[in-house]
């Protein structure tokens, strides 16, 4: 474990994610999580209708431009954005560029639930930052698990969604220095595991 707690652990990736923003190895690290991501909806594009994203905070990596541009390529197909509850479970708004966003009280961008020209939607894929992630070995198929930032909105959210849609795929987003190994940082039961991770080495399943 990191110093005393995850908090710490937390509060050190933040800080390094925020220099590495800033440095000159960002922008083609950026650009290769795009160019995966785009060769992802073509190659799933049959099969998602909608993608829940997010609102980037705190230096996340900005997925919109390329998620509105398969919007604009494909029919039919909605991108929403999450409405965090207060029993801490997520629902999803369908979002159009230049939507109004209301702060919620974490300071992260929301929909507005009583929006009637915005309808709750049940999407088939979940797009979700990473602030650190790890990866575990069971048999022969590889997991991928993420450090969030300790509210377990996502993972008891996915937990219902799964129930409903076992072909759900939840993708986390995320950078090859994030990787955190054992003695940093372990998987508790309560996590949901992610079905693909995308870094700026490529989509791993």
């Amino acid at each position: 474990m990191h110093g005393n707690s995850p908090k710490s652990l937390r509060q050190d990736l933040l800080a390094q994610r925020k220099q590495f923003a800033a440095s000159v190895s960002y922008p083609m690290a950026r650009e290769a999580i795009l160019a995966s991501l785009a060769s992802f909806l073509g190659a799933y594009d049959a099969q998602i209708q909608s993608i829940a994203l997010y609102c980037p905070i705190q230096d996340e990596l900005d997925l919109r431009p390329t998620l509105l541009a398969w919007t604009e390529s494909s029919a039919g197909k909605t991108l929403a954005l999450p409405f965090a509850r207060p029993d801490k479970h997520l629902d999803f708004y369908a979002w159009q560029e230049g939507d109004l966003l209301i702060p919620s009280r974490h300071g992260v961008p929301e929909p507005d639930p009583n929006n009637p020209r915005r309808p709750q939607v049940t999407p088939d894929c979940i797009l979700i930052p990473c602030v650190g992630w790890s990866q575990s070995q069971e048999g022969s198929k590889t997991q991928y698990w993420r450090l969030g930032y300790g509210g377990g909105y996502f993972d008891r959210t996915l937990a219902q969604l799964r129930k409903k849609n076992p072909e759900l795929i939840c993708i986390g987003i995320g950078f090859d220095w994030q990787k955190l190994n054992d003695a940093q940082w372990a998987a508790q039961t309560h996590d949901e595991p992610l079905d693909m991770l995308l870094t700026e080495s490529g989509l791993r399943c």
